[in-house]
Formats: C-alpha cells, structure tokens, sequence
C-alpha cells in the first residue's frame, strides 16, 4: 500500500460520513424550512459560509432563496459542484472568509472534515474539550481568502447569513461592516469567549438582538429575543461539556415575529 493511500482512505470516509450525518435524516428537512422560513422567502438572497456538504443549501432552495455558498475546502467544493452546480440560483465560492482578503493555511481533518479550520489557535483551544482530542488535523492546503464586504459587493446584501467557520467566526464578522438583517455563528461552550467577541462585534455593526439553538436541532433553545447582556449570560450558564449550538442574531428593528 502506499503513503498516500491511507489519507485517500482517510478522506473518502470523511466525506462518507458528513454526508449521512447532514444529508441522511430527511425528517429534520420539514422542521430546518419551518425554522429557517423566520429569516428567509423566496427571492431572497442567503449566503451560507461554511457549507460543507450543502445540507442549509437544500434548506434554504426549499424556501426558494437564491444561496451564495461559501466552501474553502476543495473536496466539498467539489462535492457542492457535483450536487448543485446545474442550479442556477446557487452560487459556489471556493474561498475562505476573514478579516482582511489574502491567502492562507486551511488545516483540514480528513476523518473529520466538518471540524477542518484555518486558525490554528482554534485548534490548541478546542483540545481542551475532551470531545477533540482524539481529532487529527493531518493535512494542509492554500486557499484564498474574501471577506463578507466583497461578497456583498460582489452579489448583493443577504437576508440571511450562515456562519459556521470553526474558530473564524469573529474574523468573518470584522471583515463585514453592512448591517445584514440576520446571521448566524456557531459556539462551543468551553470557548464562551469567542462567542462573546462576536456579539461584541455585531453590536459594533448595529444594533442587534439574539437568540440560540442547540446543535442541529433547529429549534429555540430559549424564549424571546434578548440583548447582547443578556446572550453572553445565557451562555456563561451552559455548562463546559454541553453540545455546541448556534447564536442568532437579527437587527432589532427587523426582529421575526416567532
């Protein structure tokens, strides 16, 4: 066998597994329309930065949204081509997202793409959660780095924005200063910290309410839109070896009805 085969191996099961963990419950399909359908319409334009294997893809297309998916990773770049590539209201972009636009490293964990990242920093800090310590970041590439203003620029402002950007999810909101409806960040109880920044961050772009949802479950984890305050207390409480989830926030004078 040779060197290179176990990583082919490697990669081939990664992308197996993704692909049933995302793709292969469709009885969550109904409840992700219900739950997206308070942020998104058809017409509307989405960008979904981080889009792995394309599972918000599919959710937000039901809804009738055109969708900006934003992939660094080369293998699920291609993956995204082969399943959308023919729908003209979906558009690929293999980059990364930051601060600044450039070029740099993405730390890719074949096994476990969905945990691939471009900050290193990120990586040291998640082994702290005994949940990551037997991942392996085996493997490196360069890619190309935008931010969020040029994609705004580029396609128009969105209604919604996913961000699901392992570590990176301050970075990709310094490099926006349009104050978009609504967007997304996920969070991990253990680096509450880095959820906190980006709050800060959103209050920089405007005034914003929150709200979170526990990992995949597409359903509010509390009642109510609440202040920046009071999120980042919502999320001092949740313990350090809770699952991650999802903030939410959207402009206060654009807040969804449910």
């Amino acid at each position: 066998m040779s060197s290179r085969a176990p990583s082919r191996i490697a990669r081939a099961f990664g992308i197996a597994r993704s692909l049933a963990m995302y793709h292969g419950q469709p009885w969550r399909n109904a409840r992700r329309r219900s739950f997206y359908g308070q942020f998104l319409g058809p017409g509307d334009l989405a960008f979904d930065v981080g889009s792995h294997v394309g599972d918000r893809i599919r959710t937000f297309r039901q809804l009738g949204t055109r969708v900006v998916a934003v992939e660094p990773n080369p293998d699920f770049a291609s993956l995204l081509r082969a399943l959308h590539g023919r729908d003209r209201e979906v558009t690929i972009v293999e980059r990364g997202l930051g601060a600044t636009a450039g070029t740099t490293v993405l730390h890719v964990s074949s096994r476990t793409p969905t945990v691939s990242t471009i900050s290193p920093a990120w990586v040291e800090d998640v082994k702290r959660d005994p949940r990551f310590t037997e991942i392996a970041w085996d493997r490196t590439c360069t890619i190309e780095v935008e931010t969020l203003d040029m994609l705004v620029e580029r396609f128009g402002e969105p209604r919604f924005v996913k961000i699901d950007v392992e570590g990176m999810e301050e970075a990709v909101l310094a490099g926006l200063h349009v104050p978009v409806r609504a967007f997304s960040f996920e969070y991990i109880p253990i680096l509450r910290a880095r959820a906190s920044a980006c709050i800060d961050r959103a209050m920089e772009i405007r005034d914003y309410r929150f709200r979170h949802s526990e990992v995949e479950t597409t359903r509010w984890a509390t009642d109510g839109w609440v202040t920046a305050a009071e999120m980042k207390a919502i999320l001092g409480a949740i313990p350090d070896d809770a699952g991650s989830g999802d903030v939410y926030a959207c402009r206060r004078d654009a807040l969804p009805q449910r």
